[in-house]
């Protein structure tokens, strides 16, 4: 096993790395910018190595940085978490070229599935379903203009070589596709340095239902169970479950062997993320895509099949066999997970940096945090928003999303905007409470929110709590991790200080 592992990220997930790590009696090495020196995963490592300015290009993005101070420091592996460097190709192949251990697939792997026309291929030559749809590079207009129309409108374009809903329109008519081409593929060159687009299908009432998987390099695979990711702004997730309201036994079953199917034709290892799309009204589902690192929403296959996936990324990262079978994962109860950003969803979801003056996180059974800040640290504007995310557990999908509720109206953090009041409002939402979903949710029924007297009369009483009964106002609160911690005596004298 290893002896040292450097965490190539920042925030909550550099943070709920290092935290396996130390169960695991396995020393952590924290980086970080110019603006993350007080940082919560800085604090919490037990060596950190600065690595460059506030820019993710100056600092998080430096392959050649990290490579050093996993060298400097003697780390023999290194977690990439997810988001900056995770799904690099070049970022794994230095690490291998360093004789240091990339917990993830192997740079192969990941250039393969990094691009979804080659993936897309693979997965029909495998039997795996794909959206009908057709790529647009060298074709002439006239001739793919009937190769769309066949395909039937509406249609999505989208990005060869990206993701996150850049180079991605939507097109009703025959009329509009030139103009909303040209547009996808001059988005898509800026964003990715590559103009390749391609059409698929448009489902009407699609879901995104994602199976997360595990494979070691002996050939076993299995999946851990599907994810429903549906609710989501501007193609970002913010409201993850799991099971899945839409899906039977026997669409799981099918679903999940599709995942595998996958993973056997990649030759992948370690933990990844097969993603689909399920329409809603047929229940046929197609391949979207593969993600090749640890997903933001695994607490809530965790929580769901009690396992500790990281653990299970890093054992298998260090050669050791995936004991598990498909036969052992069955999910007791029912998850969520809500995703708390720095940013105002009253006013377009804009960034809201700044010091968070104080935090007050719920408590009680059934409730986890997985959370990157703490009081009096300043949030700042270059990097991902997300700050922390809440996740809960119960018996069943409706107690469950009483229990979310209940902890979204104790959480308060004050000092910037978070979308905790929104979130209340989309769990309380009727057709939420029935599972009637679909990536359009918001759209239909948030697109003009606004926050009530309520939520912000919660926010103050929050406040004014966390001044008699401080809860996590500091950064030691923060480090004490979630459900079955006991507080600090810190925590618990009230709030005079001689040093307030």
């Amino acid at each position: 096993m290893f002896r040292k592992i450097l965490v190539a990220n920042r925030g909550e997930i550099a943070v709920r790395v290092m935290r396996t790590c130390k169960v695991m009696g396995i020393a952590t090495v924290a980086v970080y910018s110019a603006a993350d020196k007080a940082a919560l995963h800085v604090l919490e490592a037990d060596e950190a190595v600065f690595i460059g300015e506030s820019e993710p290009q100056a600092s998080y993005l430096r392959i050649d940085r990290i490579i050093e101070a996993a060298r400097k420091t003697g780390a023999e592996a290194i977690h990439p978490g997810y988001g900056f460097l995770s799904e690099r190709a070049p970022f794994a192949k230095a690490c291998e070229d360093a004789g240091i251990v990339f917990i993830g697939p192997s740079s192969g792997v990941i250039e393969q599935l990094g691009d979804k026309l080659v993936a897309r291929a693979l997965m029909q030559s495998r039997g795996v379903p794909v959206t009908p749809g057709v790529l647009l590079e060298g074709t002439d207009p006239e001739e793919a203009k009937k190769a769309v129309a066949a395909v039937g409108y509406p249609v999505l374009i989208k990005a060869a070589a990206g993701g996150g809903g850049k180079g991605m329109r939507i097109v009703e008519r025959p009329e509009d596709f030139d103009t909303a081409c040209k547009q996808a593929a001059s988005e898509a060159m800026a964003a990715f340095g590559d103009s390749r687009v391609y059409v698929e299908k448009y489902i009407a009432q699609p879901r995104h239902i994602e199976f997360q998987i595990l494979a070691d390099k002996y050939g076993h695979a299995i999946h851990l169970l599907e994810r429903e990711c549906s609710i989501q702004r501007r193609y970002q997730k913010i409201i993850e479950e799991t099971p899945s309201p839409i899906l039977d036994q026997a669409l799981r079953a099918r679903m999940g062997e599709a995942a595998v199917q996958v993973v056997r034709a990649t030759g992948y290892v370690n933990a990844g993320t097969v993603e689909f799309l399920l329409d809603g009204q047929t229940r046929d589902f197609y391949f979207l895509e593969v993600n090749t690192r640890l997903q933001v929403e695994h607490p809530v296959t965790e929580a769901v099949t009690g396992l500790d996936l990281v653990r299970l990324q890093i054992e298998i990262a260090a050669g050791q066999p995936l004991t598990l079978q498909q036969q052992d994962i069955r999910a007791q109860g029912h998850a969520f997970e809500c995703r708390i950003y720095a940013e105002d969803p009253a006013h377009g979801f804009a960034p809201s940096p700044g010091k968070i003056r104080q935090i007050h996180l719920p408590q009680g059974p059934g409730i986890r945090h997985d959370i990157g800040v703490y009081a009096e640290v300043e949030v700042p504007v270059y990097y991902d928003p997300i700050l922390a995310k809440l996740i809960v557990h119960g018996p069943t999908r409706e107690a469950a999303r009483e229990r979310m509720i209940e902890a979204l109206r104790q959480y308060a953090v004050l000092g910037i905007q978070t979308p905790v009041a929104y979130l209340i409002d989309v769990m309380q939402h009727e057709a939420f409470g029935r599972g009637e979903l679909s990536t359009h949710f918001l759209k239909d029924h948030f697109s003009n929110w606004q926050p009530s007297q309520d939520h912000v009369d919660l926010a103050c009483i929050a406040y004014v709590l966390d001044e008699m009964f401080p809860v996590a106002n500091n950064a030691a609160s923060a480090r004490s991790g979630g459900e079955g911690v006991p507080p600090s005596p810190w925590q618990t004298l009230g709030s005079w200080r001689m040093n307030e």
